[in-house]
């Protein structure tokens, strides 16, 4: 059989005129059907790109970005890497700048906690999302902060990111009614809160912040806040070890930390059928009942019809200091992930029921047996 010829989708460029973007092997299949959507190809998935690229630019504009790539599709008993040396991984994170990268692609030098840097994409317009699409792009990861001309701006976040992960026992219903106590809250507080699907089961509430605070800050606001949600419902945690947390919605603290990374607002997900993480009003989302529903067949004409809820999030931004108040209150610290540096005052990185006291000292750090 024949070799399907590339494609070639056109997209605006930032002065105006007009950028072809080369998409090669258009027929291969990214997503197979499933029940409520058909086969996805690699041609259909860049035209999505091309579709929400407006949008999905604004939500990663000069953001260093890392690229989850699945260039062999999402197709059953495929599985993502669990670090750099899982080579025989379907999916990977594309942590710095392809070779053979177009030469409008832009970078940013980012810095990891391990101390060691590396260029980093940094999208600046349409045709280079198309591009990632093109090589395998599924989502989009950005960093919570913006490259400007300002010295130590990749070091200041403009976002609070708060991710509402749904344990075994609860449903969507639990995540939505979590994520309208945390607008009351956050409103409560003078701050105005974004929501979005992840494009799972999960809901991602965002804040713009003034880029003045380190991600060391914003992730203790984001425990503030998780504590404070607790209070108000007790269907809430921020207990880290899953044996902990029951069936709780766990408030993911430590998405605020460095190198950790949501997906993008508009990006598709390694799910079957192809479902995107959507932006929507809160009253879309207290009346979503499957979040599936929300797809690369659904989205483009979401956006057509009605915008983008998330447009004018960049017309204000907000303090952190009535969270960091509330931290300040009680600033007990929790654990950081586990390819983190260990932070003074962190509890023991081990299982609560495998934790024998006398192993471990006051700074969580472990004690020779043999001393």
């Amino acid at each position: 059989m024949a070799k399907t010829p590339a494609a070639e989708i056109v997209v605006p460029t930032p002065e105006g005129g007009e950028r072809a973007v080369r998409v090669s092997s258009p027929d291969r299949v990214i997503y197979p059907a499933t029940e409520r959507t058909p086969d996805v190809t690699k041609l259909m998935v860049a035209q999505y790109v091309a579709a929400v690229g407006v949008p999905l630019l604004r939500a990663v504009r000069d953001r260093p970005t890392a690229l989850e790539r699945w260039p062999g599709g999402v197709h059953p008993g495929m599985r993502l890497a669990q670090g750099p040396m899982d080579k025989d991984a379907d999916g990977f994170y594309q942590k710095r700048i392809m070779k053979g990268a177009p030469e409008y692609a832009q970078t940013a030098r980012i810095t990891f906690p391990s101390g060691r840097t590396a260029d980093e994409l940094c999208p600046s317009e349409i045709a280079v999302l198309v591009w990632c699409a093109q090589m395998g792009t599924i989502t989009f990861h950005p960093w919570p902060v913006r490259r400007t001309d300002l010295p130590g701006c990749l070091d200041r976040p403009d976002e609070l990111r708060i991710d509402l992960d749904p344990q075994p026992g609860t449903d969507f219903r639990d995540v939505v009614r979590v994520a309208g106590a945390a607008r009351e809250l956050l409103a409560e507080l003078g701050i105005r809160g974004y929501c979005k699907t992840s494009g799972n089961r999960g809901v991602h509430v965002y804040v713009r912040i003034e880029p003045r605070w380190e991600f060391a800050d914003v992730r203790h606001a984001a425990i503030a806040f998780g504590r404070e949600l607790e209070k108000r419902d007790d269907g809430v945690t921020t207990a880290w070890w899953k044996e902990e947390r029951g069936e709780r919605i766990f408030v993911d603290y430590n998405q605020n930390c460095r190198d950790r990374t949501i997906a993008a607002a508009w990006s598709l997900r390694a799910v079957p059928g192809a479902p995107v993480s959507t932006p929507l009003a809160w009253s879309d989302l207290s009346e979503l009942r499957d979040p599936h529903e929300l797809n690369l067949f659904t989205v483009p004409d979401r956006v057509a019809d009605s915008g983008d809820p998330w447009g004018d999030m960049d017309h204000a931004a907000f303090s952190l200091e009535p969270l960091l108040d509330l931290w300040e209150a009680h600033p007990v610290e929790l654990n950081f992930p586990p390819d983190h540096p260990k932070m003074p005052g962190e509890p023991p990185r081990v299982q609560p029921s495998r934790k024998v006291a006398q192993h471990w000292d006051a700074d969580g750090n472990r004690v020779d047996d043999a001393g």
